[in-house]
């Protein structure tokens, strides 16, 4: 048996156990990381490196500087005031967290933008009575919609970008990617204000929660309020000004070191606030999709989707083959690695064709963007799995819709913008 058959076959048992969730998220996938190692596709010394993975240790610094906000009162403050401005309704509330985040999004990392907004969301929905599974998705979604419009909002812009580049093709602008980044945007709120919230859970908050929330609320301390505000400040700003010499991982360790020596919140405080199923669940998926890249798992998947198009499809099949391809290996890989697999295949088909790769390459990079329908196909989505008490089967049900509007938006606009056959 290949190793890319193996990959595939414990890819199958991990995507039923997220289906089911016979066992936890976590356990779920650090068994597979597991799996992937003792069948050798991965040295197994490797098992456990997603735990060192840049992503994770910005999770762990992130929950702590958003809980040295509760913990001063500072984000149900900031909620208040929020909900002041856009009311208490869910879909005021929804179209303000959407159109902060993917207007963030647009120049910061996805995954920065919902760390550092996430804390204000929930002190936002403490503040107008709302559940917090009711907003975190949407301001997840909304970071993944947002960083399509722009060359640096999102990984697979700059790959497929890069793909023109190096086959000599005229590489794409740097605001290139906002005639589809935009409508896509503006549809995907839209669904998400008529459609998606009628499939988001509605758990409400548990006793110890609300215990532990009106705890916090009046614990006011203005001078560890202003502190915690302006650690979250500066973090966000280093994050936003890509300091190479300062990492989105190392900006927040240092925002948690100083939550915690300034007093925001103790140690103990420190500890408890970070989600673990999150941190476990998205350190042992990256060493499956690790797997999936370098077992060739993913080629055999392309190569297999590529031979069912048969002698010379049109141009649009293709792309909305390729579109669907890609978005189906990034909800369980990284798109990153999904965009540098599908690019140079794309750009092959397109030449054979005789059309121009310009929208094919387009439509593979919003696709690896659009890792909705997981909670592990993006780090904004696992980001907000436990402070959501979300479910795998809840992503699937509101992400499903978003990945299909995104796919009809995408085949109506790109063909528009990047003719197959430019005159």
């Amino acid at each position: 048996m290949t190793p890319a058959v193996k990959t595939l076959l414990v890819l199958a048992v991990v995507a039923l156990l997220f289906v089911t969730e016979a066992i936890p998220l976590a356990v779920t996938s650090i068994a597979g990381a597991i799996a992937v190692g003792m069948l050798g596709v991965i040295p197994i010394k490797t098992v456990f490196n997603g735990l060192a993975d840049s992503n994770v240790v910005l999770f762990a610094g992130m929950f702590v500087v958003g809980a040295g906000m509760f913990h001063t009162g500072l984000a149900q403050k900031i909620g208040e005031s929020v909900v002041k401005l856009f009311g208490t309704s869910e879909n005021g509330l929804m179209l303000g967290t959407m159109a902060i985040a993917s207007i963030l999004s647009a120049m910061l990392s996805n995954t920065g933008t919902t760390a550092a907004l996430m804390p204000v969301i929930l002190g936002v929905c403490a503040a107008a009575k709302i559940p917090a599974s009711r907003q975190l998705m949407p301001l997840a979604f909304a970071a993944g919609l947002g960083g399509i419009i722009t060359l640096v909002g999102t990984p697979p812009n700059i790959i497929v970008t890069g793909a023109l580049g190096a086959a000599k093709l005229r590489p794409f602008g740097f605001f290139e990617f906002a005639w589809i980044g935009i409508p896509i945007t503006v549809a995907g709120i839209i669904y998400m204000i008529f459609i998606g919230k009628h499939l988001l859970p509605k758990a409400e908050l548990s006793a110890d929660q609300e215990i532990e929330q009106e705890v916090e609320a009046t614990s006011h301390d203005t001078t560890k309020m202003a502190i915690s505000g302006l650690i979250l400040l500066g973090v966000v700003a280093v994050m936003a000004l890509g300091i190479k010499a300062v990492p989105l991982q190392v900006a927040a360790i240092i925002g948690a070191i100083l939550s915690v020596l300034t007093g925001c919140l103790n140690e103990k405080q420190a500890y408890r606030s970070i989600d673990w199923v999150t941190i476990f669940l998205f350190a042992g998926m990256l060493q499956v999709a690790t797997a999936m890249d370098k077992s060739g798992a993913g080629k055999l998947i392309a190569d297999v989707v590529v031979n069912m198009l048969g002698g010379s499809p049109s141009p649009l099949l293709v792309t909305a083959a390729l579109f669907i391809l890609a978005c189906g290996l990034t909800q369980f890989m990284s798109n990153t690695a999904s965009t540098a697999l599908l690019a140079p295949i794309g750009i092959s088909i397109a030449k054979g064709l005789g059309a121009s790769p310009h929208a094919v390459l387009m439509a593979i990079a919003v696709a690896a963007s659009c890792a909705f329908a997981t909670p592990v196909g993006t780090p904004p989505n696992t980001l907000v799995l436990g402070p959501g008490g979300y479910k795998f089967m809840d992503y699937v049900k509101a992400g499903t819709g978003l990945v299909v509007v995104c796919f009809i938006v995408s085949l109506i606009v790109i063909p528009i913008v990047w003719p197959f056959f430019p005159k």
